[in-house]
Order: C-alpha cells, then sequence, then structure tokens
C-alpha cells in the first residue's frame, strides 16, 4: 500500500469518500452504457419517438428492463401496480416484482411525469421522452442507494476499507447497475448486514424484511445466520432477527395480498412457470444436448421437475454449508457464509438473470478481497453480458450465435466455483484469510464477534477417523496345530 493509501493520513480524500467518488464515476458510466436504448429519432409528425431501430438494444447492449416495462406494465399512465392487470399473449398479467420494487417502479415514474409537466411548464429544463425522464430519475435515485450499500460496507470492511473499491471500480456494474432494480435490494442488504455488524439484530432483520420485500435474495441471509449463532449460543439475536424481518415482510405485504391477491401472486406464479434461463445450466446443458429433460410437463403450465430438481440441489447445499459451517476448526465470518450460500443459489437455480451477480459484488468485498481474482470473475461478467445481447440480434442482424455466449457462460460459472474455493480454503486455513491476517476476527460477526463456541458438529475427516478407530480387529480364526478342521 503507498503512503497516500495509508488510512489516516489524508483529511479530505478518505478512503470512504474515494470510494463513493470512484463509484459515482462508474455509475455514471453505468447509465451512459444503457443511455443508447432511450435515444429518439423524429416520428414523420412532427414530434419524437423512441429509437429502437437497427436491433440497437442486442447490438449495443444497451438493453435495461425498465425501458420496455413503462408502457408495458402501465407505469405511464399512473394505474396502482398489482390492482392493475393487462393482457400479453392472451393471458391476464400484473405486476411480476415484489411489493416493495413493484412500488418503487410506480413512485419513480410519478416522479418522472411530475418533472415532465415541469420542465414543459416552464422550458427551463430539457423535455426527453417520458420514458427517458422515467429511466434517467430511476437510475439516479438507484445510485444513490447504491453509495449507501458502498458506504456500509466500507464500514464493515475496518482496516481493508480499500477493498470497498472492488464494488466501486466494477466491469459488472458498468454493464448492469440499471439493467433492473437490483441496486435496491443490495442496498437494504448491505444496510442489513452493518445493523448486524453494529450489534442491532432487530433493525438487522427488518432490513432483511424489506429487502425480501424488493427481491427474494436478502431472506438468504437468514441461514448463515441461524448456523452462526446456533455455534455460538446466540440463538435469541438470531430469533430476534428473523422475527423483525418476518414483520417488516408482511408489514408491506398483507395489504396486497389482502387487497389484490392476484396481482400479489404474479410473482409467484411467473417464477414457478418460468423456464431455465439463459445463464443457467440447465439452459446450457438443454442447448448443447437438445434434452427435454427441463421442459415443461405435458398439460402443464410448469416445469416441475426443474422446479424440484433447482430446489433439492439448492437445498442440498445449503445442508453442506451448514456442516461445513458448524464442523470447521474456526467459526466462519458471516460474509463468508453469506457468499457461499448467495453463490449456491445462483449456481443452483433454474433462473440466473445476467444482472444477479450484483448479489455478490458487496459480499465478495467482505468474504474474499483479493483483486485479481474478483476482477477476473467481473469481467467475465460484462462478456457474458455482452455475448448474450449479440445473441439476440442473431447472426443475420450482425449478432451472433448462442455458443460464443455459452462458452463464456461456462467460463464465468468455472471463476464463481473459483471463488467458492478460495472462500472455503480461507475458513479451512483460517491463518490465510486476509481478513484475520489482519487481526480481526469476523467483522460482520456483531454479537458473534470474539464468542466462544458453543455447538460444533465433527468434521467428515474426523468421522471417517473414528469409523476406523472404533472398528474392531480382525479375528484369526484359522486352527491352531492338532486342532480339527470344522465342516459343518
Amino acid at each position: 500500500m503507498g503512503r497516500h493509501a495509508v488510512v489516516g493520513r489524508m483529511t479530505l480524500f478518505t478512503p470512504l469518500r474515494v470510494c463513493l467518488i470512484m463509484a459515482i464515476a462508474v455509475l455514471i458510466c453505468g447509465w451512459l452504457f444503457k443511455a443508447a436504448c432511450i435515444q429518439q429519432k423524429p416520428d414523420g409528425n412532427g414530434g419524437v419517438t423512441l429509437d429502437q431501430g437497427g436491433q440497437r438494444p442486442w447490438i449495443t447492449a444497451c438493453y435495461t428492463d425498465a425501458v420496455p416495462l413503462y408502457g408495458s406494465h402501465k407505469l405511464n399512465t399512473g394505474d396502482l401496480p398489482y390492482a392493475t392487470s393487462w393482457e400479453d399473449n392472451g393471458q391476464v398479467r400484473y405486476m411480476e416484482y415484489p411489493v416493495v420494487t413493484g412500488f418503487w417502479m410506480w413512485a419513480v415514474a410519478g416522479i418522472g411525469r411530475g418533472y415532465d409537466s415541469f420542465a414543459q411548464a416552464t422550458g427551463v429544463l430539457p423535455v426527453p421522452l417520458n420514458v427517458a425522464s422515467y429511466f434517467t430519475i430511476g437510475a439516479i435515485l438507484l445510485g444513490f442507494v447504491y453509495l449507501v450499500a458502498v458506504a456500509c460496507t466500507a464500514r464493515m470492511a475496518r482496516r481493508r476499507v480499500w477493498d470497498t473499491a472492488i464494488m466501486c471500480l466494477s466491469p459488472l456494474l458498468v454493464v448492469h447497475a440499471f439493467t433492473n432494480w437490483d441496486l435496491l435490494s443490495i442496498g437494504f442488504t448491505a444496510g442489513a448486514m452493518l445493523a448486524w455488524a453494529r450489534g442491532k439484530p432487530v433493525l438487522a432483520g427488518a432490513l432483511i424484511g424489506l429487502g425480501t420485500a424488493a427481491k427474494l435474495y436478502p431472506a438468504l441471509l437468514l441461514g448463515p445466520l441461524l448456523v452462526l449463532c446456533l455455534r455460538s449460543g446466540r440463538m435469541p439475536e438470531w430469533a430476534r432477527a428473523a422475527g423483525a424481518a418476518a414483520i417488516a415482510w408482511l408489514v408491506v405485504n398483507l395489504p396486497i395480498m389482502l387487497l389484490y391477491p392476484q396481482g400479489w401472486y404474479e410473482f409467484i406464479r411467473l417464477n414457478s412457470e418460468r423456464p431455465a434461463e439463459y445463464d443457467s445450466w440447465y439452459f446450457i446443458t438443454t442447448t448443447l444436448t437438445g434434452t427435454t429433460l427441463w421442459d415443461k410437463a405435458p398439460g402443464t403450465d410448469s416445469p416441475s421437475f426443474l422446479n424440484a430438481v433447482s430446489l433439492v440441489l439448492f437445498l442440498v447445499a445449503c445442508a453442506a454449508i451448514g456442516w461445513f459451517a458448524l464442523s470447521a476448526r474456526r467459526r466462519p465470518r458471516f460474509a463468508q457464509l453469506a457468499f457461499l450460500v448467495v453463490a449456491a443459489f445462483l449456481l443452483t437455480n433454474k433462473v440466473w438473470s445476467p444482472q444477479y451477480s450484483l448479489w455478490l459484488l458487496p459480499l465478495a468485498v467482505l468474504a474474499v478481497p483479493r483483486w485479481r481474482p474478483l476482477l477476473f470473475w467481473q469481467a467475465s461478467e460484462a462478456i457474458v453480458w455482452v455475448l448474450l445481447m449479440l445473441s439476440f440480434a442473431g447472426v443475420s442482424n450482425k449478432g451472433l450465435s448462442i455458443y460464443p455466449f455459452i462458452g463464456a457462460a461456462l467460463v464465468r460459472d468455472a471463476l464463481v466455483i473459483t471463488l467458492v474455493v478460495l472462500v472455503v480454503r480461507d475458513v479451512l486455513r483460517p491463518e490465510r484469510d486476509p481478513i484475520r491476517m489482519a487481526g480481526d476476527d469476523d467483522p460482520t460477526g456483531g454479537p458473534i464477534e470474539n464468542t466462544p463456541d458453543r455447538f460444533t458438529l465433527p468434521s467428515l475427516p474426523a468421522l471417517w477417523a473414528r469409523r476406523r478407530t472404533a472398528a474392531p480387529e480382525p479375528v484369526d480364526t484359522a486352527p491352531g496345530p492338532g486342532e480339527s478342521v470344522p465342516t459343518s
């Protein structure tokens, strides 16, 4: 580390402020990367319209869900989410996002319409297309949420605060910051982890509940916390966090469940009926082998076998991680287990939307702060996205076939598995863990940091050694001199 990077030497450009500046710069690049999809052109009637010609979203890789969903989900009209339906290919549809995300989209659309009205009335501000206002205002607000996540992560990094730059100077952030609304749940998750790290389990649980109401993955944090609290004998803290998470989730979901049950259920229905997503290994095996194993069952709308396999594989992975956490010589850090569980979810799930990889960013900073493998992984994510978009364009439209994307996706999967292996190695050999080498036990541990173990399980090598020790010695049954040989 150079002398200008030493913490405490600079009063103006502190590590946190530098990281925030870097994140702002990369978020601006992320908006510019998507800006090609909000370009406009004359409509022939004296006005302008959105320019999506020439396979623009695919050729430029600028695709973002915000643009097509603005009109298709009636955000442009201000209709209340979950109470409003529309027809798509003969099927009645509702807002398919969790409640917090759905109302975030609706609120941003309202702010965008307010901006458009003010700009038109005063003439002092630019007047873009409504969808461009919606996307840009949403990007600004999501950017602020991500800055909160950066600040929370920096606070948890303690002595290795400069590791936070990994999530600020990220190629993954450039291509996916505004592909969807995942930054919202990332902000809740980072806030929840900081609250837990500061010994506030109720606040941590409430933020997990709100994050789960925005995207499902924050609920996965409760699993690692359960295992760690069980090992350290701090189950009351886990119970408070889990209870607060359940209450917070119900507070925002229950009114919609009661008032608009069909609209609320749309998220569950759509996810149960979705086929294997492009980035998943299920889709890759289908493309490479032509198997129909993951297709929908005849006469049903749901790929039931695919759903079952995906769920079972994830549960098996969670069980293995739980055993590993309870049997390791030294208790794993919270961030390490959280990273392993979220990575297992992505690797086993039938849906790995490209922007889901953002979930791993703050966790990677805290779990495996090794810059080189993390940058390789993030670069592979950017390549995967570009190749996927070009495959959507098609070979006949200056695009590519699906196979370059599949190759890149397999490399990306291998790099994620490599990160998992690095985390496992650090748990098994804590003297090589960069965080513990710096003198900390678990900066994200909160009430369980530096506490003794109360419950552990034997490791697999210990079980095998115990089994060998307990095996009886073989008995020599050969007849001695002068003894008759039994014949019956």
